[in-house]
């Protein structure tokens, strides 16, 4: 049986440490004017986050 599940690394807050799967819900999206579409930390609202695969 196929899956459509995708399995995404782990997503890193380089500002306070937030942790959780790239992709995941429990992080915000957020457009930014002339940058688009990124990903916001939920804890500080930074948006320096990584993702280790």
């Amino acid at each position: 049986m196929a899956s459509n599940t995708t399995m995404h690394g782990r997503s890193q807050c380089r500002n306070c440490g937030f942790e959780a799967p790239g992709g995941d819900d429990e992080w915000r999206r957020i457009v930014v004017p002339k940058l688009g579409r990124m990903t916001q930390c939920p804890n500080c609202e930074s948006t320096d986050v990584i993702t280790s695969r």
